[in-house]
């Protein structure tokens, strides 16, 4: 019996929200004091079970609760025959908890995801020499394995024979794919742009680095689900003290009538709704301005940031490569750009959608003689030209010759983490442009703002190399900035960091960053981003809108000061009721509950002021 009435016990709150608001109703239109005092009676019985019996599981474990003070304060009230008191603590108290429930509970759903992710089969080669469609359990360290376009990569391994481009999101978060050859790496979980590969086994099944994500997600989430609330650790004290009253003054004067009074005006009514009411408001407000926190836990640890760390791509910068940066050179740049697109338009290069992006509707000419050179581009004819696209090696191979101003302005692209793109016609430089993931629009406004709002370290993680990292990292002037970084790297330097007692933010957007979501105390996930990634997260910007970041940090901050206001308040007004039955003729029972209404009533109240918080710029 006690399982299935805390089992339901949210909609043993709903049910008693109802009655009470149904008793209000009736004596604001009928007038019916029975109807009154009956829908009352029920709500207070069927609120207080659950609370009694969680007192009851407690005081098992010697622990004395808030539970056991609103139970004895309830009973007391029923007695003497205050049922809009105890009908409406009852429905606070539970209302409160449901509250909590929802800020504990971790989703799980999210290792689910991951797992549906991993491939369940493999390609793998026989004694025979022949490819055997087997499960992914069945592989083993050393087995050769194919991988044909568009398949995901079974295992982490080592190419042993093949080219192709692999879509490596899933596991750095970078948006362009990486051309892969005879001995590099590729990792389980990957996609198989184009091309086929033939690679041998190095780590399988959990100990993939894609299995290590879904551990790192399962840990980091359990440690952070023990999380204790500040306002259980002042019930610690609070409760006993109390109830000690109570029994002390029904010691020394025999009086029960006072001693009861004493366990009502104690019991923490605005206390039990003041937090809740503040987070609720502050979620609110956040919800309508593009922020979705996952629990009023949230807005705690998030106010006290110290030290935000972002992921680069689909973060800070825009998540796609489009072209930066261009320059033209010579004359007859208009038929230059269409020998390009023409190129471009059969090429599964990266940066080739890109480019077409760039140059828009153009006329397209017939390319013949396409010739591949590994590692530099693409050299073809196109309407009797010879056309060469691709790097500067390209450039040199071709005897293309690059002027002052060229070979400037191509150190200058580089120098800004740009991918070069040249385009020669007839062994003559023609256009110049630079590619690379573009920095979100009003970015560096946002991390400006995030400094006035206390944040001292502002970080940057990235799987891309280290030069593009950097270039991103002094155009934003962040604290710090790492490349080359894999997820169990990121979610180790996460740890690292809260070694050194830093209150950490992570900011991503990828399956790759969900490990450090998780790890940091406060993930913030970007609502474009992946399923997991938003799971994973205590805080989702919704629609990726990076720009409602200080609203979000300051938001968690008012909703604390707030928090602890209504906390003052509670207690404040308590101790007051409290010191004046107890030193006081004037005060009795019925001015005590008007002021403990107006206690409930000025803790809401203050609470209520969050959903018009606007952050000031």
């Amino acid at each position: 019996m006690q399982r299935l009435i805390l089992g339901n016990k949210n909609k043993i709150a709903l049910a008693g929200g109802v009655l009470i608001a149904a008793a209000f109703l009736n004596r604001w239109t009928l007038g019916s004091t029975a109807i009154f005092e009956w829908a009352l009676i029920v709500a207070s019985v069927l609120g207080i079970l659950p609370i009694a019996i969680q007192a009851y599981q407690a005081l098992r474990l010697r622990l004395v609760t808030i539970d056991l003070l609103v139970t004895i304060a309830v009973l007391g009230a029923f007695a003497i025959r205050n049922f809009e008191e105890s009908a409406v603590v009852t429905f606070l108290f539970l209302f409160g908890a449901y509250l909590e429930q929802r800020t504990l509970q971790k989703t799980r759903s999210a290792i689910k995801e991951l797992v549906e992710m991993a491939p369940e089969t493999a390609l793998k080669q026989m004694e025979d020499g022949e490819f055997v469609e087997v499960d992914v359990d069945d592989v083993e360290v050393g087995d050769i394995l194919l991988v044909k376009t568009g398949a995901k990569l079974p295992v982490d391994g080592t190419v042993v024979s093949g080219e192709g481009s692999v879509n490596e999101a899933s596991i750095t978060g970078e948006s362009l794919p990486v051309a892969k050859e005879q001995g590099s790496t590729v990792y389980a979980g990957t996609i198989l742009d184009n091309g086929t590969l033939q690679i041998a086994a190095d780590r399988v099944g959990e100990d993939t680095t894609f299995g290590k994500i879904i551990e790192l997600v399962e840990e980091a989430q359990d440690s952070k689900s023990e999380a204790e609330r500040f306002i259980d650790r002042f019930a610690r004290y609070y409760t006993p003290a109390v109830l000690a009253m109570g029994i002390l003054v029904w010691l020394f004067t025999r009086d029960v009538e006072l001693a009861i009074t004493i366990l009502v005006l104690g019991c923490p009514g605005a206390l039990v709704i003041g937090v809740p009411v503040s987070n609720v408001a502050g979620i609110g407000n956040g919800a309508r301005h593009g922020v979705l926190f996952k629990g009023s836990e949230v807005m705690g640890d998030f106010s006290r940031v110290d030290t935000m760390v972002f992921d680069k791509t689909g973060t800070l910068t825009a998540g796609s490569p489009s072209v930066a940066e261009k320059e033209y050179y010579g004359e007859n740049i208009e038929e230059a750009l269409g020998y390009l697109a023409s190129i471009e338009r059969e090429s599964d290069h990266p940066l080739a959608k890109a480019v077409l992006e760039e140059i828009g509707e153009v006329e397209l000419l017939p390319v013949e003689n396409t010739e591949v050179v590994k590692g530099q581009g693409v050299v073809a004819t196109v309407n009797g030209r010879r056309v060469a696209v691709g790097n500067v090696a390209l450039m040199e191979a071709e005897g293309v010759r690059l002027s002052d101003k060229a070979q400037a302005d191509a150190a200058r692209f580089a120098e800004k983490g740009n991918s070069l793109v040249l385009t020669s016609v007839d062994g003559e430089l023609k256009i110049l442009m630079g590619v690379r993931d573009q920095i979100r629009p009003g970015v560096q406004g946002v991390l400006g703002r995030l400094k006035k709002l206390g944040v001292k370290n502002l970080i940057m993680l990235s799987g891309d190399n280290q030069g593009t990292v950097d270039a991103v990292s002094r155009e934003l002037s962040l604290t710090e900035a790492h490349g080359n970084m894999l997820p169990e790297d990121k979610a180790e330097y996460i740890k690292s960091l809260l070694d050194q007692g830093r209150i950490v933010a992570f900011v991503g957007d990828g399956v790759n960053d969900s490990p450090s979501l998780a790890q940091a105390q406060i993930g913030i996930a970007m609502g474009g981003g992946t399923d997991v990634a938003v799971e994973t997260s205590d805080v989702v910007l919704i629609n990726s809108d990076f720009n409602r970041l200080p609203h979000a940090l300051g938001l968690a901050k008012a909703t604390v000061r707030n928090m602890k206001q209504n906390i003052l308040i509670a207690v404040g007004v308590v101790l007051v009721l409290l010191a004046s039955v107890l030193l006081s003729d004037w005060m009795n029972m019925s001015i005590g509950m008007l002021v403990h209404e107006g206690s409930i009533l000025a803790v809401i109240l203050n609470g209520m002021r969050l959903l018009r918080f606007r952050l000031r710029t």
